[in-house]
């Protein structure tokens, strides 16, 4: 069975940084695209990054210049470097993938989140 696992957040003054990390295992054969989404309080799910298989990668205006996104596709791993945090990016983050199983099945899976908490 494929799953994501988020860790790395926490509480952090603003100013700090923090490092996310996406884990996925299980019988995977393939990951395409991955991305790390946000939501806050009250808020819609946002995307805040996105990466390709082959390393592209896109973000929202809101965190252009402060987040860094990354994979390491022989771990299986993603990465979402954060620095500079503002009291508005305090939310709940999820790893998204577009993962095929064993089964040659194309699946699109979540983790369960990682709060970060930025504190003014």
């Amino acid at each position: 069975q494929v799953q994501l696992k988020e860790s790395g957040g926490g509480l952090v003054q603003a100013g700090g940084s923090l490092t996310l990390s996406c884990a996925a295992s299980g019988a995977i054969r393939s990951i395409d695209a991955m991305r790390w989404y946000r939501q806050a309080p009250g808020k819609q799910r946002e995307l805040v990054a996105s990466i390709t298989s082959d390393g592209r990668t896109d973000y929202a205006d809101s965190v252009k210049g402060r987040f860094t996104i990354s994979r390491d596709n022989n771990q299986k791993m993603m990465y979402l470097q954060m620095i500079t945090l503002k009291p508005e990016d305090t939310a709940v983050y999820y790893c998204n993938a577009q993962i095929m199983s064993e089964g040659y099945r194309w699946g699109d899976y979540w983790g369960q989140g990682t709060q970060v908490t930025v504190s003014s």
